[in-house]
């Protein structure tokens, strides 16, 4: 008996308490665990991995499990080794989906981290590349995230500043960036950052869980890998003008803006009218992290219809070229593509 058609398919949250965490996915209509004391930091929407880190994940597997329709229970493995191309295109996925979508919401400042550089990940078997995307959902006035160490910065003077342990001395080396709601941010492995304390973001960032912590704001009860962070930190401003350049694409009933395109993934912000119906023009798996509004995504296959609305994230499959999204209401959401599946779109 042939397999029934794919269709766009959510994913049961993992959520990860953290120190540092907040309760804002509520705000999406979420059902967080715990009680109203519960840090909850991280939601992963999509993850595909056979092992995270102990201080970043908790250390164990971490495999999506489908939440909706006919294939409700399996994992995303399962479902990409089912159905191959008709869900993946031609992506490559021997090592696991290859992009890890998250929810970060920060209460406190997260530590100042960076992720292994390309050479320290050839030389250590153990540590993968984490190049990394923030969209600002929601923030405090006056919030800011840091973002590279300011020019003329040396690795001696940086690393004699963490060992100081002098918030400001160490703050006064990083290049500290305001945020509002719409900002995007790229942050290439090796750049040295940190998420500011009342900024919520969505994450897309390439499937790893290697961080090194450098400083953690006086907190002493987790580890910290200075000598790991030195040897892939990159010095100066991140370089990532060429990623950020936004574009936009408008009609009538719909805009376009393209926020980040980088080797890994392209970031757009989809904003549609309500009442508008459009075909979905996709023939590779597209993620949509809706933001607001909803509607209803009409398969073409003879797939149920799937509905969706705020705070969910979907995984739209290649093999949908007669499908049709009608809008509900006013709806906006971030829709991530991969560039080396579809390479013709770059621009």
């Amino acid at each position: 008996m042939p397999d029934p058609p794919v269709y766009p398919l959510r994913f049961e949250p993992v959520y990860k308490e953290k120190v540092w965490g907040g309760r804002r996915l509520e705000r999406f209509g979420r059902a967080l665990p715990g009680d109203a004391a519960a840090r909850i930091g991280e939601s992963w929407e999509i993850c595909d991995l056979d092992a995270t880190s102990a201080s970043g994940g908790g250390g164990e597997a971490a495999h999506s499990v489908v939440a909706n329709g006919s294939l409700r229970g399996s994992t995303i493995g399962e479902v990409t080794a089912r159905y191959g191309p008709a869900l993946v295109g031609r992506l490559e996925t021997g090592e696991g989906f290859p992009l890890l979508i998250k929810y970060l919401d920060a209460m406190e400042n997260l530590s100042v981290q960076v992720h292994p550089s390309a050479e320290y990940a050839v030389a250590h078997a153990d540590a993968h590349l984490k190049s990394e995307a923030w969209y600002v959902v929601d923030a405090e006035p006056g919030s800011a995230i840091w973002k590279g160490i300011r020019e003329g910065t040396t690795p001696d003077v940086f690393r004699a500043a963490i060992e100081s342990g002098d918030r400001a001395r160490i703050e006064s080396l990083m290049i500290r960036v305001p945020v509002r709601p719409g900002d995007c941010h790229y942050l290439p492995s090796g750049t040295c950052h940190a998420l500011g304390e009342g900024v919520f973001v969505a994450e897309v960032q390439t499937p790893s869980d290697t961080t090194f912590r450098v400083y953690d704001w006086g907190r002493t009860d987790r580890e910290l890998h200075v000598e790991q962070a030195m040897q892939c930190m990159a010095f100066g401003p991140a370089e990532v003008e060429s990623c950020e350049r936004r574009s936009h694409v408008a009609g009538m009933f719909t805009t376009v803006t393209r926020l980040v395109l980088c080797e890994h993934f392209r970031i757009e912000k989809v904003r549609m009218s309500e009442g508008y119906e459009q075909e979905i023009p996709y023939d590779q798996p597209t993620i949509w992290m809706v933001l607001e509004g909803g509607g209803t995504i009409e398969t073409g296959n003879g797939a149920e219809a799937v509905d969706f609305e705020r705070g969910q994230t979907l995984l739209v499959p290649a093999a949908m070229d007669e499908a049709k999204v009608r809008l509900a209401a006013d709806t906006s959401w971030l829709e991530v593509t991969f560039p080396q599946a579809l390479p013709e779109r770059i621009a």
